[in-house]
């Protein structure tokens, strides 16, 4: 069976995956035909998830080792799944999340031993970047989530699900289907710190002060996120069959076989990692980003495909 890679880079205005789960509909498609590597934000959906048995979950620190070839992935699943909740978030807001957790546990069998609250506030900020137009953010104590996730991995969890306070929701422009989910860059700061230190699955949910459910029409590729208080869902099924790092045994990039990628965001690791070793990348026109580095810019072979129904047919 082959192995691919399906990568939607966070917080860069993705028309397809850049909002809740919206890439998921092609990563299922993809990954009946042969086993699918996808980040987060492939599949992430906020209360719903579209990861299948067939993928592999890995965040985007853990990727880009993977793909420069330092470490391999070795399939699991019912990870045992340690909570890290923000010190800052509010009470009411805490305890809908713990309902989830119950929840998640009772309909998915999903394995979690425990949740510890950090002992600071986190204090995260975001924003969009003015020349870029992407999604960036500010993590002021890192440490406080560093000290919760040794305590967790202590009691015997074996992947990391982070909940920390962002200050507040997406705007307008998102939920009409325009722009750039602002809270990616921030997230992705979490997530890769938390892997940098610990070589454990992880992967970050935000949690919002205003917990009411919205009854505004939205754009379909965003509403997933409209209809639930909690984002916490998605990333504990994701985790619960993460595979683990290994340095040893596992999947290695020599054994990947295919890199599918927007058409213009070709600039990031997994790519130019991929090129080095001369193997296939699908660069995908019909996704449109904020970015603006394309197979033009590099003087290597590209699969150039205007749609994502187009590789299903190459595979």
């Amino acid at each position: 069976m082959k192995t691919g890679a399906f990568i939607i880079p966070t917080g860069i205005g993705a028309s397809i995956g850049g909002f809740a789960g919206d890439a998921s509909i092609w990563a299922r498609k993809i990954a009946k035909k042969c086993r699918l590597i996808v980040n987060p934000n492939v599949v992430n959906a906020a209360c719903f998830s579209g990861i299948t048995d067939n993928m592999l979950y890995v965040e985007g620190y853990t990727l880009d080792e993977f793909f420069k070839g330092r470490l391999k992935l070795k399939p699991s699943n019912e990870n045992k799944i340690g909570i890290i909740f923000d010190k800052s978030i509010k009470p009411d807001v805490l305890n809908v999340h713990i309902n989830t957790i119950h929840a998640v546990e009772t309909v998915y069998g999903i394995k979690v031993t425990g949740y510890e609250i950090t002992d600071e506030d986190v204090g995260v900020e975001f924003f969009i970047e003015n020349q870029s137009g992407a999604s960036v953010g500010n993590v002021k104590n890192l440490n406080t989530l560093k000290r919760a996730a040794q305590k967790l991995l202590t009691a015997g969890a074996e992947a990391l699900a982070i909940v920390c306070r962002f200050p507040d929701e997406q705007g307008d422009d998102y939920s009409k289907g325009i722009g750039v989910d602002p809270v990616g860059g921030a997230e992705a700061i979490i997530s890769h710190y938390i892997s940098k230190e610990f070589s454990v699955p992880c992967a970050h949910a935000p949690a919002f002060d205003d917990i009411s459910i919205s009854a505004e029409i939205v754009d379909k590729r965003c509403a997933a996120e409209y209809i639930t208080p909690t984002f916490l869902p998605c990333i504990l099924l994701g985790l619960s069959q993460a595979p683990q790092i290994s340095l040893n045994d596992g999947i290695s990039i020599d054994s990947t076989d295919f890199l599918i990628i927007p058409h213009n965001s070709v600039g990031c690791i997994p790519v130019l990692e991929m090129l080095k070793r001369k193997k296939k990348i699908y660069a995908v026109k019909e996704n449109k980003t904020v970015l603006d580095v394309t197979p033009m810019n590099f003087l290597s072979t590209y699969d150039i495909i205007d749609t994502y129904e187009e590789i299903m047919e190459r595979l």
